[in-house]
């Protein structure tokens, strides 16, 4: 009788060490970009979490001592916020949906700026080309239109470079170049403005509630009518 070599069977991959699957690799490709994109860069108007803190308002500055680094404002979950001391819980929520909204790159105004010193950033008028404003007017030439950019302070636009120009969200001209916005200061001269990293620039009011809010509305509204009723008696 002729006895054969027992035929070789491949081991498979999961008792191999170390070894991964094409879609196990994906996986953990895909799981180390989101780890990635978890924590957004820092922008030059926002350069730490205490600036960020600062600028979202609601008194979170306070909380700026627990919150030391970068790392820790965009990985802390609520539950470690609450162990932390950042109450109530609204306070919480506001925190985290700000924190969401910058990581989209939702920022607020001044967040984009390129060119900011000590927190404070210049902003100018510029004339940029426009070919549909064939008509112009007294104050701009034909062919033109105004924009406000961020140049680096002390610079005059004539020396900003196309490439160099950061156009400014969140404001507009008023006249032949005042620059209007919220928290815009207006520079010596009338012709260049600032905008500084100031406590709450970014904050989102509340606002306020009128005879108990929504869900209290009819209550009270019943309770005052009854008292009016008993004073008329």
């Amino acid at each position: 009788m002729i006895v054969r070599p027992a035929q070789l069977r491949p081991i498979p991959p999961f008792l191999l060490p170390f070894s991964h699957s094409p879609s196990q690799t994906r996986c953990l490709h895909q799981r180390a970009m989101t780890a990635a994109t978890l924590i957004p860069k820092t922008t030059p108007f926002v350069p730490n979490s205490k600036t960020f803190l600062k600028l979202i308002g609601r008194d979170l500055s306070k909380h700026s001592d627990k919150i030391k680094s970068w790392n820790s404002l965009f990985t802390l979950t609520s539950e470690q916020l609450k162990e932390l001391g950042v109450e109530p819980p609204r306070t919480r929520r506001y925190l985290l949906r700000w924190r969401e909204k910058f990581r989209k790159g939702q920022f607020g105004i001044g967040g984009d700026l390129k060119f900011v010193e000590k927190g404070s950033a210049t902003l100018r008028v510029v004339e940029v080309e426009e070919p549909n404003n064939t008509m112009g007017s007294a104050t701009l030439a034909p062919g033109k239109r105004k924009v406000v950019v961020n140049v680096p302070a002390g610079e005059e636009t004539t020396s900003v470079t196309a490439e160099n120009m950061v156009q400014v969200k969140g404001v507009h001209i008023k006249g032949a170049h005042t620059i209007i916005g919220p928290s815009v200061q207006p520079l010596q001269g009338g012709r260049a403005a600032k905008i500084e990293v100031k406590e709450g620039l970014w904050e989102d009011r509340r606002g306020h509630k009128i005879e108990g809010g929504e869900r209290r509305q009819a209550e009270v509204r019943a309770k005052k009518r009854g008292e009016e009723r008993r004073a008329a008696r």
